[in-house]
């Protein structure tokens, strides 16, 4: 017999619910058919929810704001969507990447509860770590994804000060609601993905779900944002004895087809974890940006992502190349190409220059023509590595979601990325390290919640 679970269906700040008709919600009578899960495999079911966990759930405002794209009849739109395409602080609500990315939050808490009144033993043992570790997993994926869109750069000498996130530790909405310090918000996540990797799977049962090669990958990803190289890689290295195939864009069995507009494969070989962009303010939309021409130009004849990641709209080039196998849906998760990438990034900062261009290269050749002899890069320097490999990391793992922290990090190392946008004729800027790179919080919550605005 099915069971229905129930599951708050709205968390916005773990304080309260904020949507149309929400009281009303509130004051129904229970209703016997739905019930809170107690059983292993129902507390399962609340993390296999992709619906819930996964798709549309990573926030989007910082890709919207990260210059890989234009919107060439921004003008034409309202005066909400202009201010956010040139950096203005908006009043903006529910729904948005706060209440998208909490209420996975707010699921693992319940389920880690929930799994607290079911004895571990040794029949349910490998279940009963399998949700443990899924729910920590998918608490920190969240948490670090949030820090990293409203929160500032990490900076060790004042990210204790500097203001994160809200950390919601349980599914108890009377808990006050307080922003924790970016560095304290950053740990937490460590410290849930350093559990989860003990207790998950190397590889998972389905793509949707994690896993010990996600934890790892997901490690690498938050230690490179910190800029601590060294863990960063050995995490990398870690995730790639699990899990390391590449595509071949010569015919790979995941390509669905170079000329087609959804060109991968779902759950391509590549993958590690599956996870989607939220829709936001919709700027980013395949079906509004248009890619940055300078960014474009960048991809050489011969390479076939020019092919397989664009498609010709008008005078410029649309994004098609996104793993969610949709014309419309950014994949956000992780995947090989660009753990190969961190690993590659790290190397270079440790002083192994060869095994930084032995990645790079190997990813680069899986996406040259194979008619045509592949030029490995190669550099003499570490300056002169870095500048090659970010230069494909901005071109590879274009539109899911990275480039926003990227360029906080690069501007803490001092690189000075100054972004530009043009509506009718007047340009306007976005300066390296600016106050705006902490996204402003949706006003609901700083209302609702009291918690200082960015």
């Amino acid at each position: 017999m099915k069971i229905k679970i129930f599951v708050a269906v709205l968390a916005l700040s773990g304080l309260t619910l904020l949507c149309p008709g929400c009281k009303k919600y509130l004051e129904l009578k229970s209703d016997s058919k739905l019930l809170v899960p107690g059983k292993l495999n129902e507390i399962q079911g609340v993390l296999d929810d992709v619906g819930q966990m996964n798709n549309q759930r990573s926030p989007s405002y910082g890709e919207a704001c990260a210059g890989d794209f234009f919107i060439p009849e921004i003008g034409s739109l309202n005066q909400l969507v202009r201010d956010i395409y040139v950096w203005k602080k908006v009043d903006y609500r529910f729904p948005n990447d706060w209440s998208a990315g909490y209420l996975p939050i707010y699921n693992s808490n319940l389920c880690l509860e929930l799994l607290d009144k079911v004895p571990r033993d040794s029949k349910n043992s490998l279940d009963w770590d399998n949700v443990r570790g899924s729910a920590l997993f998918f608490r920190s994926y969240y948490f670090y994804l949030l820090t990293a869109q409203f929160g500032l750069g990490y900076d060790a000498s004042s990210s204790e000060n500097d203001p994160g996130i809200v950390l919601r530790l349980s599914s108890d909405f009377n808990v006050p609601s307080v922003r924790s310090s970016v560095g304290a918000c950053l740990r937490q996540a460590i410290k849930d993905l350093s559990e989860a990797s003990e207790l998950l799977p190397e590889n998972p049962l389905v793509l949707t779900r994690p896993s010990k090669a996600a934890a790892y990958a997901q490690l690498s990803r938050i230690y490179l944002y910190m800029r601590d190289y060294e863990k960063s890689l050995i995490y990398a290295d870690k995730c790639l004895k699990i899990k390391s195939a590449l595509m071949d864009f010569n015919g790979d069995s995941d390509i669905s087809g170079i000329g087609l507009n959804v060109p991968f494969r779902k759950f391509n070989k590549e993958i590690v974890f599956y996870s989607e962009m939220a829709n936001g303010f919709s700027l980013q939309a395949p079906s509004t940006a248009r890619i940055d021409t300078m960014l474009h130009a960048s991809f050489g004849v011969n390479d076939l992502r020019r092919a397989i990641y664009f498609r010709p709209s008008g005078k410029y080039q649309q994004f098609k190349g996104s793993y969610s196998a949709s014309a419309s849906l950014l994949f956000t998760g992780l995947a090989t190409d660009e753990v190969y990438l961190n690993r590659s990034e790290c190397r270079a900062w440790t002083g192994d220059i060869g095994g930084a261009m032995a990645d790079l290269n190997l990813l680069l050749k899986k996406r040259w023509k194979g008619t045509v002899i592949y030029d490995p890069v190669t550099a003499v320097d570490k300056a002169g590595a870095l500048a090659g490999i970010r230069a494909e990391r901005r071109k590879e793992l274009l539109m899911r979601g990275l480039r926003w922290g990227d360029l906080k990090r690069y501007n803490r190392e001092g690189l000075g990325i100054r972004l530009e946008r043009t509506i009718s004729g007047v340009s306007y800027f976005l300066e390296p390290n600016a106050s705006f790179y902490a996204l402003p919080l949706p006003t609901d919550i700083i209302e609702i919640a009291g918690i200082p605005q960015n």
